[in-house]
C-alpha cells in the first residue's frame, strides 16, 4: 500500500494534466433534451446527478476555474449549458440541502448569473430558494441536521446565494437544539443516533461553519456566540497537542466496524478543521484560531499522507476525503502564510502518479479495501472525482506561476485567502 517516493512534476506538466482531466470529464457529460448538460455521479451509473457533492452542480464551479485560468470560453459555454440542465432539475429533485440538493443548485444558479450574467439561471435559483423554503417544517428539512445535508448547509448556501431571511431561518434551531457540554455544546447529526460526530461533514464544525458565517453576516451575536460554544467543543476532544491537532471522528466511535477514529482529510479531519479555525480567524481577529489551524497542518504533514501507509488510512485522490481536499489548504497556506511549496508539490506529484491517462484524458481511481476488486471507477464530480481534483491542481499551477490564488467560485466552507499575492516570488515560467 505504501507509494514509492515520487518525483516533483513540472508545473507545466501539471497544467496538462489538468486539461487531460477536462477533457474526460466534459467528455463524459449527457446533453438533456432541453440541450443542457448534465453528468452522473460515474459513467456506468444510471440517471443524472445534479448534486454539489457528486453531479452536475459540482462539475460548474471547474468549469468557470478553467474559464478563468485558460480564457476559453468553450468551458463557459459548457457551464452555462450545465446551468440549464440545473435549472430543468431544481423542482423535481427531492432534497433540499446544500451538497446533495436544491441549495447547492440554486448557489451555483446564482454564481451564474452572477459570473456569465445568465439571468435565466438567476430566476431559476430564486425558485429553487423559495421551494426550500416552503419545505420547512419549522425545525429541519429532513433527518440530517448538518454541514451537508441539513440545516446549516442550507443556511450557508442561502446566504451565498443572497437570500439572508432563509439563511437565519435555516440556522436558528441549532439555538433550541444545543446540548450542552463540559466545554461547550455539540449536536445530533441526525434522529435516534448516538454518537456525535465532532468534524466539518456531518459534525460540529460544519455546523459552526453555518452559524458563525450566517451570524457574522446577519449582525446576529446569538448566532456567532452558539458557533464559538461548538468550536469549544471539539477544540477541548483534541488528542495531539500541544503542536498538533487530532480530534476522533465521534464520540462514542460511530459504526466502529467501517469508520477509522482518526482521518486527515477535509471531511473528518484537521485539513477540514483548519478550515473552519480560517473562518473563525477572519470572523473574530482572535490569534487563537490561525495558531489551531497551524497545529492541524502540522499533524497532516506528519501523518504519512499521500502514502498508502495500511489499507482503509489514505485511499482517496478526491476533494472530499482525499489528497485534493489537502492540496486546497496547501495552497491557502502558500497563499496566506507563504509556506515552503515542498508539501503540495508533494501532493501534486501523487496525483500525477496515480492519474490512469489513455486517449479519453485522464482520471483516478479511489480505492475501497473492503470491496473486491479494490479499484473504484472514477467519478466525475467535486467529491471523489475529476472536478474536485482538476480545480485544485489549477490553482496550484496559477500559485506557482505568481498568479492569483482565489478560485473563480469559492466554495461555501472554504474561506477565501485573506491575503491574495504571489507566495514566494516564483516567477511565470517557474518550474514549467
Amino acid at each position: 500500500m505504501t507509494s514509492p517516493q515520487i518525483p516533483a512534476v513540472a508545473v507545466g506538466d501539471v497544467e496538462e494534466l489538468a486539461v487531460d482531466g477536462l477533457r474526460w470529464l466534459t467528455a463524459a457529460a449527457r446533453e438533456t433534451p432541453t440541450g443542457g448538460l448534465a453528468w452522473t455521479a460515474g459513467p456506468s451509473d444510471g440517471g443524472p446527478d445534479p448534486s454539489l457533492y457528486s453531479g452536475t452542480a459540482g462539475n460548474v464551479p471547474v468549469l468557470l476555474e478553467a474559464w478563468r485560468h485558460f480564457g476559453d470560453d468553450s468551458y463557459a459555454d459548457a457551464a452555462l449549458r450545465a446551468g440549464r440542465a440545473l435549472a430543468d432539475s431544481a423542482d423535481s429533485v427531492d432534497d433540499d440541502s446544500l451538497y446533495f440538493g436544491r441549495t447547492g443548485i440554486a448557489l451555483v444558479l446564482r454564481t451564474l448569473e452572477r459570473e456569465l450574467g445568465d439571468t435565466a439561471a438567476g430566476s431559476a435559483a430564486d425558485r429553487a430558494l423559495d421551494r426550500v423554503r416552503s419545505r420547512f417544517d419549522g425545525a429541519r428539512w429532513g433527518e440530517l441536521y448538518e454541514l451537508m445535508g441539513g440545516n446549516a448547509g442550507i443556511g450557508l448556501g442561502a446566504l451565498l446565494a443572497g437570500d439572508t431571511e432563509l439563511a437565519v431561518l435555516a440556522v436558528e434551531p441549532y439555538l433550541r437544539t444545543a446540548e450542552e457540554t463540559a466545554s461547550g455544546v455539540h449536536w445530533a447529526h441526525r434522529p435516534g443516533v448516538v454518537p456525535r460526530l465532532h468534524h466539518i461533514s456531518h459534525g460540529t464544525l460544519g455546523i459552526v461553519v453555518g452559524l458563525a458565517r450566517v451570524g457574522a453576516a446577519t449582525g446576529r451575536t446569538d448566532l456567532v456566540g452558539l458557533a464559538l460554544a461548538g468550536a469549544a467543543d471539539v477544540v477541548a476532544r483534541d488528542e495531539a497537542g500541544p503542536e498538533g491537532f487530532l480530534v476522533r471522528h465521534s464520540t462514542p466511535q460511530h459504526r466502529p466496524d467501517v469508520v477509522e477514529p482518526f482521518s486527515y482529510g477535509w471531511c473528518h479531519g484537521p485539513a477540514g478543521d483548519a478550515q473552519v479555525f480560517r473562518l473563525l480567524r477572519d470572523l473574530t481577529g482572535d490569534p487563537v484560531w490561525p495558531a489551531l489551524a497551524d497545529r492541524c497542518w502540522h499533524s497532516v504533514t506528519r501523518s504519512g499522507l499521500p502514502r498508502r501507509l495500511r489499507p482503509g488510512f489514505w485511499d482517496n485522490n478526491g476533494r472530499c476525503c482525499g489528497t485534493a481536499g489537502v492540496l486546497a489548504l496547501a495552497c491557502d497556506r502558500i497563499a496566506e502564510r507563504r509556506d515552503p511549496y515542498g508539501f503540495a508539490e508533494v501532493l501534486v506529484a501523487d496525483l500525477a502518479a496515480r492519474a490512469i491517462r489513455d486517449g479519453d484524458g485522464a482520471r483516478w481511481s479511489n480505492s475501497e479495501h473492503r470491496a473486491t476488486p479494490s479499484d473504484l471507477e472514477p467519478r466525475t464530480g467535486w467529491a471523489m472525482g475529476n472536478a474536485g481534483i482538476v480545480r485544485e491542481l489549477l490553482r496550484f499551477v496559477r500559485l506557482s506561476r505568481g498568479g492569483d490564488p482565489r478560485y473563480a467560485f469559492a466554495w461555501p466552507d472554504q474561506p477565501p485567502v485573506a491575503a491574495p499575492a504571489s507566495a514566494d516570488g516564483r516567477g511565470a515560467d517557474a518550474g514549467a
